[in-house]
């Protein structure tokens, strides 16, 4: 058997790691975070990282949903080993083993027929008991049910003791075995459940450590029973090291739910997290290594263990996420960040532009939204479309302090930041203002906004021809006819 530790499964036994989502529209970011310590405790032991989609659900489990939650992980930079495994296609294989179970006496059928266990159910109720099956098939002779009756497969529990796992994160749990009652494996249309069909492929995929939330720890106690029961009868079915992470709550302490923001990973894409900031936020999310918040791909693969997972629940920050996206942000090749900003922008993006100006665009960006929308001035076309504070800039005196900038900048001849700030502190010198008294309404005249760049990057990026046609247009437009048109 495994040792149920942090360590590997022993040299002999290679560790195997599994993701097992199920389709539900959209990858949780929970699940996510999950899948990301399955896969880095793998890649961190050399071993095997495996998926495998529990599409058993046939109303919720689409095509569509799968292959969201597939774009998810490729998007995030998790590569898995082999082809997916699809819980669907192995019913024929979970049925198999509970068969088996049922023919080495370790499992039997139970006649009871829904009246029945409703009634025992009430009886539980109405003395204030545990809800739980009460064994009346255990060891009836199936001979005794009418001819043709509709039966389920129930697995033989042990009746006393109790059952201990050394969990690699939460330290040793156990449970009494009387609370475990003889839950179903197969139903009376012969499917398996879901407590059979996890376990079965599990085991069939070899894995040596399951990784998963903790909400699944009360699973592992009755998934063990099919294990141990298994044992005996087919070789491979050595007991797993379980590790079973905490959950992510929101910042008020709460599961995180809708009402905290996003929950897929596909949301943070389109909020516009990188997918290294999402991985490495994730990562930290319930896992430290000292006091290092940042860690490359390569850097969480040697460093990833599962004594450095927290026993606690982790919370959910949004401002952090957002500040370590802009830290990737500014970090970010600027070819790449310029590529992904034309896709939001549209048509109109010259990439080549987005490349020059991204030095300036970034850092002020916390995420990929911010970044195109701060851009997105480079594309306008005249007249610009003014902000309401940006239009409230340009007043008749502003205007007419634009033409006159204009006149001046006509004679520029080298368009550079350090010529035009040269020429436009004299400007601001003999006027006896500020540089930003003339900065703001040339900046709205320029971009149509309030914040943007730097102004004389902004002048440097449109170019001579196209910075002095948008101050002209601006110039040339009376307050009067703003109005009017306003």
């Amino acid at each position: 058997m495994a040792s149920n530790s942090d360590n590997p499964a022993g040299a002999d036994r290679p560790v195997v790691t599994r993701f097992a989502p199920s389709p539900t529209g959209f990858l949780h970011i929970g699940n996510a975070r999950t899948g990301l310590f399955s896969w880095l405790y793998a890649r961190h032991h050399g071993g095997k990282a495996l998926l495998r989609i529990e599409d058993t659900d046939k109303k919720r489990s689409t095509q569509e949903a799968i292959d969201v939650i597939l774009d998810g992980l490729e998007w995030l930079g998790l590569e898995f080993d082999g082809e997916p495994v699809y819980q669907s296609q192995r019913a024929d294989r979970h049925a198999e083993v509970a068969m088996k179970l049922l023919d080495a006496g370790q499992a039997y059928k139970c006649f009871a027929t829904p009246e029945e266990l409703a009634e025992m159910r009430e009886q539980q109720r109405a003395a204030k008991q545990p809800m739980r099956y009460d064994g009346r098939w255990r060891d009836r002779d199936p001979s005794e049910a009418p001819e043709g009756a509709p039966f389920v497969v129930r697995i033989k529990t042990p009746e006393g003791g109790e059952t201990v796992i050394e969990d690699a994160v939460q330290g040793r749990v156990k449970v009494d075995n009387r609370e475990i009652d003889d839950f179903i494996l197969l139903r009376a249309d012969g499917s398996p459940t879901y407590m059979l069909a996890v376990v079965v492929d599990d085991m069939d995929m070899g894995c040596t450590h399951i990784i998963r939330g903790d909400d699944h720890l009360n699973n592992a106690f009755r998934q063990l029973q099919v294990i141990r029961a298994m044992q005996g009868i087919e070789d491979g079915w050595d007991e797993p090291v379980y590790a079973h992470i905490p959950l992510i709550h929101g910042n008020d302490g709460a599961k995180l739910s809708k009402r905290h923001g996003a929950l897929g990973v596909r949301d943070y894409r389109e909020m516009g997290i990188l997918p290294e900031t999402l991985f490495n936020y994730l990562l930290r999310l319930g896992w430290g290594h000292g006091d290092k918040e940042e860690f490359t791909r390569e850097e969480a693969i040697a460093l990833f263990d599962l004594a450095g997972v927290n026993k606690g629940p982790s919370r959910f920050d949004m401002k952090k996420l957002l500040n370590m996206n802009g830290n990737y942000i500014r970090q970010a090749d600027d070819a790449r960040l310029a590529a992904i900003a034309a896709k939001q922008i549209g048509p109109q993006a010259d990439v080549d532009l987005l490349t020059k100006a991204m030095p300036v665009l970034k850092t002020r960006a916390r995420d990929m939204n911010e970044l195109a929308d701060g851009a997105a001035f480079l594309f306008k076309t005249r007249p610009l479309e003014m902000t309401e504070k940006a239009a409230s800039l340009l007043d008749d005196e502003a205007r007419a302090r634009l033409s006159q900038i204009s006149a001046r900048l006509q004679g520029e001849s080298d368009w550079t930041i350090e010529a035009l700030e040269a020429n436009l502190k004299a400007y601001a010198e003999e006027l006896e203002l500020g540089l930003g008294k003339l900065a703001q309404p040339l900046r709205a005249a320029l971009t149509g906004q309030t914040t943007s760049p730097g102004i004389f990057d902004v002048l440097v990026l449109l170019g001579k021809e196209e910075s002095l046609a948008r101050i002209d247009a601006q110039a040339q437009t009376s307050t009067a006819s703003v109005n009017e048109t306003g």
